[in-house]
């Protein structure tokens, strides 16, 4: 259902089933997939691809150009995943010519006034709180949690389910399965809530949790204690996650508490 007060262009593909309200904008080059709904004053703009059951809220700006004075115009895209829910005032800059895509999962939620840019890479079921600045180049993993207006520098890595805290400047890559906070950005213990939330087994909860005794809580630096976790731990697909995050780190990854203050 397309509104007759909103702004769409005749070019745009827009599914029989989708929802425009009134003010709202949507340029040409823009797909919206089927029980889409895009609220009051949104704009959708060109290289937008919206997947089925999206909710995009009012004032969100979606593949609005990037903020990057190397953007000379290529043509290039925004992803938003099925399912997902973009909020209130959210921005979301398309790709650049170095991935010509920024890429948001299925089922993530995008709080207000959150800021996604160029190239960033969001993995499925990912909450990004109110306020957070995603710099451009992010890889940020599925099931992670960025709390409240917290900052997240340009190339940083963020693992599968962690949780982040409110408040905190992101800058080396976070390892997955675990919580972090303080400042400096530290490790806090693995995310043991979240992942019983995910029906992780209690014996590879274990596993990771003697994982980061050795990265965090002992006096190996990381490539040893990379090599007291294969020899020490059962191979899992948890456990070779954690291992293949550390190896391939290019900004290296956050401290321990201990190593922080």
């Amino acid at each position: 259902m397309k509104q007759p007060l909103a702004n769409i262009h005749p070019d745009a593909k827009i599914a029989d089933s989708a929802i425009i309200e009134p003010f709202a904008t949507v340029s040409e080059d823009v797909e919206i997939g089927e029980g889409s709904w895009i609220g009051p004053n949104a704009c959708i703009w060109n290289g937008a691809r919206i997947g089925s059951n999206c909710k995009i809220y009012s004032g969100a700006q979606i593949s609005c150009e990037p903020q990057d004075l190397k953007y000379k115009g290529e043509k290039t895209t925004a992803h938003i995943g099925d399912n997902s829910i973009v909020r209130e005032f959210v921005t979301v800059s398309r790709g650049t010519d170095d991935k010509y895509d920024t890429k948001i999962g299925a089922n993530c939620l995008l709080m207000a006034y959150a800021h996604v840019a160029h190239d960033c890479d969001l993995g499925k079921h990912c909450i990004i709180g109110n306020a957070v600045q995603v710099a451009g180049h992010v890889i940020i993993e599925d099931y992670a949690i960025i709390s409240g207006t917290s900052a997240v520098h340009q190339f940083v890595k963020v693992g599968a389910h962690v949780m982040i805290s409110g408040g905190s400047l992101i800058r080396k890559d976070v390892p997955p399965f675990i919580k972090a906070g303080r400042e400096p950005l530290s490790y806090a213990g693995i995310n043991s809530v979240g992942l019983r939330r995910w029906e992780f087994s209690g014996d590879v909860i274990n596993d990771i949790q003697n994982a980061y005794r050795y990265i965090y809580q002992s006096d190996l630096n990381n490539s040893k204690a990379l090599e007291k976790i294969k020899r020490s731990i059962s191979s899992n697909s948890a456990i070779d996650q954690i291992v293949e995050f550390v190896e391939k780190s290019e900004r290296g990854i956050i401290r321990g508490f201990s190593d922080s203050i």
